[in-house]
């Protein structure tokens, strides 16, 4: 038996009933953007009279004749000036339409998703923050959150940006396993992924956590404006230093940037500088960038042990002595540049008896950048030659009175093969790359206030001059000029910046025939703690 055909207002009903109600639809958005002058009016002489009434009953039954017999006399008056009544229906049109406006709904606490993640967070902290002994414990199982979280912010996603905790007085925040268990708590349960601030506050029991926008890495390297001793390493966090420097960021805009200024010569207290990282961390990058900002005012040598011409478009620029990536002349230049420390010293000296300043040959900076020199004393022990670290201790003894400044890059796999002179003597140190609280304590002496973030752009790290306080660091991008993968636009930064080649480089091996005179220097020998990277635990 063959089907009958549905009726045509059956089959084509519903999409009859979608086009009206379309059309109904349509009609009521035209006709609510008509009206909306009058909706708003009439709204507002809605709560205008609710207001009225709302006053006529507050008022007590004494005043109600005088008031009244006053409201008559105001509209007697009106309504016998000349264009009175108009006047007051435009007043009271305009104070209705005020008064009906829409007004965005403002927010005055969290919502229920917000709520209940902070009050999941306090009941985290209550085994830290609380001990059986309190007879009114500020954090409890089941307790009032409010009285702990001062102040607090959420992002768009409903995520912690700001958190202001008040701790109890017998916590003990002034041990540091102490504190970073709470930091890592926090850590876990505000969402990982972003780099955190932790601000403790020992006085006052209070502890503040905010989230850190990620530092730019749109800066090129350029021509910074600073004076002859003074080397930009990177640039961190407003509020983490008082200067800044002006710098030409994305598309050519010109802003003033926070920089970490990092000053050398016979007055620095941080002579030398020790980098260390991951592969791939920004390292090289770091040297190649000191060397731009080195060069208009001084000589580089530069000794790289990776054997990857990292420094290639270096070679024979006016004031780079040598590039070497061999072992042989590596030990060359290194025991030149350990003789030509000696010589300053011993000029100087002579210079100081005879009362004459030092001579300009003396004054001008010798930079020594050595990457990764690992690599090259596993290359000397095979070989059965000395270490080419040896030859780094007078550099890093008496550099400082000879204006000579050494720079010494390292992975963190390599970091036990650093002698004892470059763990001594650098005391400017920077830590590049993701890497472990723990191996971040290990090389700049103290662990951060920020948590490190597992993914991190090249050249982002930490930076500690001294005994100061460690900042976040975001290296100028100095890429390799030669490389086809970097950028355009960086490639021409760093070739703008480049010197002109010359035909020779003067200093290509020690000079055996100078006889060094020996006379006693004293210098004052700081001496940090050891430096071990150690493994980070896995998970």
């Amino acid at each position: 038996m063959a089907r009958r055909p549905l009726p045509r207002i059956l089959s084509s009903g519903s999409t009859q009933i979608a086009r009206g109600r379309e059309i109904a639809r349509t009609a009521a958005d035209s006709a609510t953007d008509v009206l909306h002058p009058l909706i708003t009016v009439s709204r507002g002489l809605r709560k205008l009279a609710a207001s009225a009434r709302a006053k006529w009953a507050a008022t007590p039954k004494e005043r109600r004749g005088p008031t009244l017999f006053l409201v008559a006399a105001c509209v007697l008056v009106v309504a016998l000036l000349p264009y009175g009544p108009l006047l007051a229906l435009v007043v009271l049109m305009g104070a209705a339409a005020w008064k009906g406006r829409e007004r965005p709904v403002v927010k005055t606490g969290p919502d229920e998703a917000e709520t209940a993640r902070l009050k999941g967070l306090y009941e985290a902290l209550v085994p830290y923050f609380s001990v059986p002994e309190d007879p009114s414990p500020l954090f409890s199982h089941g307790g009032d959150w409010s009285g702990a979280f001062g102040e607090y912010a959420f992002d768009g996603d409903g995520r912690l940006t700001r958190l202001r905790i008040s701790y109890p007085p017998y916590f003990a925040d002034g041990e540091p396993a102490a504190r970073a268990r709470v930091e890592q708590l926090l850590h876990a349960k505000s969402g990982r992924g972003r780099e955190y601030r932790f601000d403790w506050d020992e006085e006052g029991n209070r502890l503040v956590l905010s989230v850190l926008p990620a530092l730019p890495t749109t800066i090129a390297a350029q021509r910074f404006v600073t004076v002859p001793g003074e080397t930009v390493l990177g640039f961190t966090d407003a509020d983490a230093v008082q200067r800044t420097v002006p710098v030409l960021a994305a598309e050519g805009a010109t802003e003033d940037a926070p920089a970490v200024v990092w000053r050398t010569g016979p007055r620095s207290t941080e002579p030398h500088l020790l980098a260390v990282g991951q592969p791939g961390s920004g390292t090289t990058s770091l040297l190649r960038s000191i060397a731009l900002q080195a060069l208009p005012h001084g000589d580089v040598l530069i000794v790289e042990g990776g054997g990857t011409g990292e420094y290639a478009c270096l070679t024979g620029r006016a004031g780079v002595l040598a590039v070497e990536c061999g072992l042989s002349g590596a030990l060359a230049s290194l025991e030149w540049a350990a003789h030509e420390t000696e010589r300053r010293l011993i000029a100087a000296n002579r210079a100081r008896q005879a009362g004459l300043p030092a001579p300009e040959d003396t004054r001008r900076p010798l930079w020594i950048l050595l990457d990764r020199p690992g690599v090259l004393g596993h290359l000397a022990a095979a070989d059965g030659r000395p270490d080419p670290q040896e030859l780094l201790q007078v550099p890093l003894r008496h550099g400082r009175a000879a204006q000579v400044t050494v720079v010494v890059a390292e992975q963190f796999d390599s970091v036990d093969m650093l002698s004892e002179a470059v763990r001594t003597h650098t005391r400017a140190r920077i830590v590049l790359g993701p890497a472990a609280p723990g191996q971040i304590e290990a090389v700049l002496g103290v662990q951060p206030h920020t948590t490190p973030t597992p993914d991190v752009p090249a050249g982002r790290g930490y930076a500690r001059l001294g005994t100061g306080p460690v900042l976040r660091l975001q290296v100028p991008a100095t890429p390799d000029p030669y490389d086809d993968a970097t950028n355009d636009a960086h490639r021409r930064a760093v070739l703008d910046l480049l010197p002109e080649r010359t035909p020779a480089s003067p200093v290509t091996a020690p000079a055996p025939t100078v006889v060094i005179e020996k006379i006693p220097v004293t210098a004052p020998d700081p001496a940090p703690g050891p430096l071990h990277a150690p493994v980070p635990a896995e998970g």
